[in-house]
């Protein structure tokens, strides 16, 4: 992306101190624009884990019912890939290899500062994404992830918050077709059934703004299918 990977993220936070849980949810959401799960304890953790595509996994180790270093573990004996940033009061070195070797993405002493949350978050859903920029560049779109701004041939376009994160996660998935089930999942949270006919609307505006006067289009339909942003 300048890839941030903020707009059309969806995360869960398992993290048993709720007042946390929820601090860090809604700095993700706010400032991120992230969609945020919760969970309080591992095994819940765990089922919505598997159950969900998430984009990363916020881990807090010391869990009540699973603690979070089992958790990870079973996740990628499982055969789970989803990126997991751990948070933890422990910081000896040995410690950290085990972590890491128990397959962390990253980690994160407590306290923390959530700018720094929030940095880690986006550089390790880039890494996972396959992007280690934070510009998106489809053809002659740019999706500048940190700024949260959008150019084509050169032109500025000014964009809603919420159509900003739909093209975002197109250009995260440019050349593939998009479900959309997968647009609402990554879009919202567990709500996003509610949500169900807005996709359609934001796409059309996209297509308005983005395409203009171009004869070409960036955004296609597959009937039956989905979207693909492609050139």
């Amino acid at each position: 992306m300048p890839v941030d990977l903020s707009c059309a993220m969806r995360v869960l936070v398992i993290e048993d101190e709720r007042r946390l849980a929820q601090n860090v949810a809604r700095s993700l959401r706010e400032v991120a624009g992230f969609a945020v799960d919760l969970a309080f304890d591992g095994e819940d953790g765990l089922f919505m884990a598997e159950a969900n595509p998430y984009d990363l996994i916020i881990l807090d180790l010391m869990l009540p019912v699973i603690d979070g270093l089992q958790l990870l573990e079973r996740m990628r004996r499982d055969g789970h890939r989803i990126p997991v940033l751990v948070l933890t009061a422990r910081d000896e070195k040995e410690w950290v290899v085990k972590l890491l070797n128990a397959g962390a993405d990253d980690y994160l002493n407590k306290p923390f500062d959530l700018g720094e949350l929030i940095a880690r978050s986006k550089a390790i859903i880039r890494r996972g994404k396959g992007h280690g920029e934070a510009v998106l560049r489809v053809g002659d779109v740019e999706v500048d992830t940190i700024r949260h701004s959008v150019r084509r041939a050169g032109r500025q376009i000014q964009l809603t918050a919420m159509e900003y994160r739909l093209l975002e996660y197109l250009a995260h998935r440019a050349g593939a077709v998009v479900s959309k089930t997968e647009l609402l999942e990554h879009l919202y949270d567990y709500n996003w059934e509610k949500f169900s006919n807005v996709i359609e609307v934001y796409i059309s505006s996209l297509r308005r703004k983005m395409e203009g006067n171009l004869s070409s289009p960036i955004i296609h339909t597959r009937r039956g299918q989905g979207y693909v942003l492609q050139e």
